[in-house]
């Protein structure tokens, strides 16, 4: 695996103190959550995890990978959304991995244009570069 070379043009600084069952916090202030394991899994579920954060960053960035390569191809997306579902799972090896559904609404849009659009996103989008070989990703323009 290479690693890709990138020109940093931002640096996004987070705490984490008591890994899943604590809190994270960003160094601006912005971002102060607490977090624990989901009923699911055992926890209480009384704050979000590392999952949803994960899903909330990438639905968000998807979305603004699609609008770049929606504005090269010229086709209006106004009101799309972008759903990331994240799975944590275990592994072959015996360790935890994730998985991603991304479900993407472009109202409007032919589905071939939409699912090409898609396609073109998570080319661009820096957690799917990110990811890419790693995590199974599925798409779906709905």
């Amino acid at each position: 695996m290479t690693i890709q070379f990138v020109d940093v043009l931002y640096t996004a600084v987070a705490t984490a103190e008591n890994g899943r069952d604590g809190r994270v916090a960003t160094d601006d202030g912005k971002l102060d959550v607490i977090v624990n394991p989901p009923v699911e899994l055992g926890g209480s579920g009384a704050g979000t995890n590392p999952e949803q954060l994960f899903a909330a960053g990438y639905s968000a960035c998807f979305q603004s990978a699609l609008a770049v390569v929606a504005r090269r191809a010229k086709t209006d997306i106004s009101g799309s959304r972008v759903t990331a579902k994240v799975g944590l799972g275990t592994t072959e090896a015996g360790g935890f991995g994730l998985s991603v559904e991304m479900d993407v609404s472009i109202p409007g849009v032919e589905r071939d244009v939409a699912a090409s659009l898609v396609e073109q996103a998570h080319q661009v989008c820096p957690y799917s570069n990110a990811i890419r070989g790693n995590v199974e990703v599925t798409l779906t323009a709905v």
